[in-house]
C-alpha cells in the first residue's frame, strides 16, 4: 500500500505539468486509489449458509447499473444490523473473514461491492460512485432493519472514509430519531492527501491537486451519531495517529480503541473482548459472548 501511495503522489505532482494529460492522470490516480484486484480472493472458501446475494439497482446518466450485495441475517430476528463497507483492492470474496466476525458478534450484516469491484457493474470506481453505492446500500439496510436503533455503519480503511461520508449526510431535527445507532470506523485516515504527505514533503498542497479527496477529517465533525474508532498501533499502511485525529474531530459520544501491536486488518480480532466492551459502553448493545 505504501508503494501505491508513493505512486499516487507522483501522479498528483504531474498534474500541474499540463492539461493535455489531465484526464489520463486522473484515471491513473483512481486506479492507484482503488487498486481493484480482479477475480476471487485465493482464501475465499465459499458463501456461508444463510447468506443471500442480491443485485441492487442504481440509476446513472446512461441507464441502470447494479451493486452486488450480500445479506447475512443473524439467528435472532431482533439482532442489530450493520452495513459493511470494505476498503480498497479486495472485493467481497476477500472480506469474508471480517464479515464473519461481525456476524459472530451477533450482527445481521449487509455488505456490498462498489461498482467496479467483484460482480458489481461498472468499470473504474471513483470517490463519487462509491458514495452513491453506499447510499443505495443504506436504503436497502433500512428495508431489512426498519428499527433505526438497531442499524449501524461499519467501514474499514478506505471504507471508513465512505462510512463517514454516509453518516455525515444524515440530517436530524429536534425530536427526531437518528437514522442509525452508531458508526464504527477501523484502520482509516483523515484524508487522502495527508497519507500522501506522510510519504513525502508535508508542505506540498496535495489537497488542491488530488481529484480523489476522501476528506473524513471535516466530515466526521458533521456526524451526529456515536462513533467508535478502532486502529492497530502496528498498522504499517495507515498510521494510527490518523484515527487519533479523527477521534479529536468527532464531537458527539465517541470512543477511541487503539489496539497495541494490531495490524491494518486484525484489530477487532486481536482485541475482541475490548471491542465488545467498547461497543456495549458506547452503544448500549452487547455483542454475543465469545
Amino acid at each position: 500500500m505504501r508503494r501505491r501511495l508513493r505512486a499516487l503522489l507522483l501522479v498528483a505532482l504531474c498534474v500541474p505539468l499540463g492539461f493535455a494529460g489531465c484526464s489520463t492522470l486522473a484515471h491513473k490516480e483512481r486506479e492507484l486509489v482503488f487498486n481493484v484486484a480482479p477475480g476471487t480472493a485465493s482464501w475465499y472458501y465459499g458463501m456461508p449458509q444463510g447468506m443471500v446475494e442480491k443485485r441492487l439497482p442504481i440509476a446513472t446518466a446512461t441507464g441502470v447499473q447494479h451493486v452486488d450485495s450480500w445479506w447475512w441475517p443473524a439467528d435472532d430476528p431482533k439482532a442489530p444490523a450493520v452495513l459493511y463497507l470494505h476498503g480498497a483492492r479486495w472485493n467481497l470474496t476477500g472480506q469474508l473473514f471480517r464479515i464473519q466476525q461481525l456476524h459472530d458478534f451477533g450482527f445481521s450484516v449487509l455488505a456490498i461491492d462498489y461498482r467496479g469491484f467483484g460482480k458489481s457493474d461498472g468499470d473504474l470506481p471513483s470517490e463519487r460512485t462509491v458514495y452513491e453505492d453506499a447510499r443505495v446500500a443504506w436504503q436497502r439496510l433500512t428495508e431489512l432493519q426498519p428499527d433505526p436503533a438497531r442499524r449501524f455503519i461499519y467501514g474499514h480503511s478506505l471504507g471508513g472514509a465512505i462510512a463517514i461520508d454516509l453518516a455525515s449526510q444524515f440530517g436530524t431535527h429536534a425530536g427526531e430519531r437518528a437514522p442509525a445507532r452508531g458508526l464504527i470506523v477501523e484502520s482509516s485516515f483523515t484524508n487522502l492527501a495527508e497519507i500522501a504527505k506522510s510519504l513525502s514533503t508535508p508542505w506540498l498542497p496535495l489537497q488542491l491537486i488530488l481529484s480523489q479527496k476522501f476528506d473524513s477529517i471535516d466530515k466526521i465533525a458533521k456526524v451526529d451519531l456515536p462513533v467508535l474508532i478502532v486502529h492497530g498501533t502496528g498498522d504499517r499502511y495507515v498510521p494510527s495517529r490518523f484515527s487519533e485525529e479523527l477521534f479529536q474531530a468527532a464531537h458527539g459520544p465517541k470512543k477511541l480503541l487503539l489496539v497495541p501491536g494490531a495490524s491494518h486488518n486484525n484489530s477487532m480480532h486481536v482485541a475482541e473482548e475490548e471491542f465488545r466492551q467498547a461497543f456495549t459502553k458506547l452503544f448500549g448493545i452487547a455483542p454475543n459472548p465469545a
